[in-house]
C-alpha cells in the first residue's frame, strides 16, 4: 500500500509540467481569440506591393502632460506585455502608443515580405503620421531595441529621448555565429514547444526561477504552436531571425545624438545563434554586465542604469527598480 501511494505520487508529480502546458490555449496567426489590456486599432499598409493592417494600441491619459512615448516589442512577445507599463505612465500624463510590428502579435503575417529594420521604422513612423504626433520618447526593448535604435537614426528630429532596455544587437552575431538559412530558421521553428519556449526563458531570461508572473508572455508565444496557422507565424518569425543576423546596428551607436538611457539586467546572457557559435566563443556571447559599459560608451552623452541580478526582462522580473529608472529620465 505505501508502495502504491508512493507510486501515484510519483505519477502526480511528474504530470505537473503537462498539466501546466496543457492548459495553454490554441491561438490563431492574428491572435484574434487573445483580447489586448488596451482597445487595439489597425492602420491600413500598402507596402511591398501588398495590403497589410499593423496593429497598436493607444492609451490615452486622463491628465496629459504633452509628452508621447512609444513602445516597441521584443521577438518572442508583442505590446500585450506593456500594460502595467503602459497604466503607470499614462497614469503620469503621458499618451502611449503600443504597436505590433508586422509579423507580430495582431498585426499581418506577411509570406513574402523583405524585413528590414529601415522598413519596420517606416511602418511604425506611419503611426505616428496618422495619429499626427510630430515627436516621442522611444523606448524598445530586446529586438525593439535594434528597431528603436534604427528608428532614431532614421528619424532624429521625430525622437524626444531613446530608451533601450536589453536591447539585443549590442553585438555583431555574424562575428560569433555561423550562418542558418532562412529554410533552416523556418524548421527550426518546428521544434518549439511550451516546453522548449520555458526552458529557453529559464535559462537566459529568469537565472532558472520561474514565476507566475512569467506565464502569460509564454502562454502567447506556445498558443500559436498549437494552431493550424503557425506555420504563417513560424515564417516570419525565421524572417526575422535572419533580419536580426544580418542587420546589426552596433557599429551605428556613435552616430546617436539623442539622450539616451540604457536600461541593462546585468544576468542577461541572450544572444541570437549563440547554439551555432564554436564552444570557445560561446560563453563571451550576450554577457550584459559588459556589454551595457560598452554600449554606453559608444553612444555620446548617454546614461547606464544597470540592475543586478535581473535578466532580460526587467519590466517584468523587476518592474518597481525598471519603471524607478525610465521615469527618472523621461519626466
Amino acid at each position: 500500500m505505501k508502495y502504491f501511494k508512493k507510486s501515484i505520487m510519483i505519477l502526480m508529480l511528474s504530470m505537473i509540467p503537462f498539466l501546466s502546458f496543457s492548459q495553454i490555449k490554441s491561438l490563431d496567426a492574428m491572435l484574434t481569440n487573445y483580447q489586448y489590456p488596451f482597445e487595439v486599432y489597425f492602420i491600413d499598409l500598402n507596402t511591398q506591393n501588398q495590403h497589410l493592417k499593423m496593429a497598436y494600441m493607444d492609451v490615452k491619459p486622463k491628465e496629459p502632460n504633452g509628452k508621447v512615448i512609444m513602445l516597441l516589442h521584443g521577438k518572442n512577445f508583442n505590446g500585450a506585455y506593456w500594460e502595467q507599463t503602459a497604466k503607470d505612465l499614462s497614469a503620469k500624463g503621458f499618451r502611449v502608443i503600443i504597436p505590433d510590428q508586422i509579423g507580430f502579435g495582431k498585426s499581418s503575417k506577411p509570406q513574402c515580405y523583405q524585413f528590414s529594420f529601415s522598413q519596420l521604422a517606416d511602418n511604425t513612423k506611419k503611426i505616428l503620421d496618422e495619429l499626427k504626433i510630430d515627436k516621442a520618447i522611444v523606448l524598445g526593448h530586446s529586438m525593439g531595441g535594434m528597431l528603436a535604435t534604427r528608428f532614431t537614426l532614421l528619424y532624429p528630429e521625430r525622437v524626444h529621448k531613446l530608451v533601450l532596455e536589453n536591447p539585443i544587437g549590442l553585438e555583431d552575431y555574424k562575428t560569433f555565429a555561423s550562418y542558418q538559412t532562412i529554410d533552416q530558421a523556418y524548421q527550426s521553428e518546428f521544434k518549439n514547444t511550451a516546453e522548449t519556449y520555458k526552458n529557453y526563458q529559464l535559462k537566459f531570461y529568469y537565472d532558472n526561477q520561474w514565476k507566475k508572473e512569467y506565464q502569460p508572455w509564454l502562454d502567447l508565444i506556445a498558443g500559436w504552436t498549437l494552431h493550424k496557422e503557425y506555420p504563417l507565424v513560424a515564417w516570419d518569425a525565421a524572417l526575422t531571425s535572419d533580419m536580426i543576423y544580418n542587420q546589426p546596428v552596433c557599429y551605428e551607436f556613435k552616430n546617436i545624438k539623442t539622450p539616451t538611457l540604457l536600461i541593462i539586467g546585468t544576468r542577461d546572457r541572450t544572444a541570437i545563434g549563440k547554439d551555432r557559435a564554436p564552444k570557445e566563443l560561446q560563453s563571451r556571447m550576450g554577457q550584459y554586465q559588459e556589454l551595457g559599459k560598452k554600449t554606453q560608451q559608444q553612444i555620446p552623452g548617454s546614461r547606464l542604469t544597470e540592475i543586478d541580478n535581473v535578466g532580460h526582462l526587467p519590466h517584468i522580473e523587476v518592474y518597481p527598480r525598471f519603471f524607478e529608472a525610465l521615469y527618472e529620465f523621461i519626466r
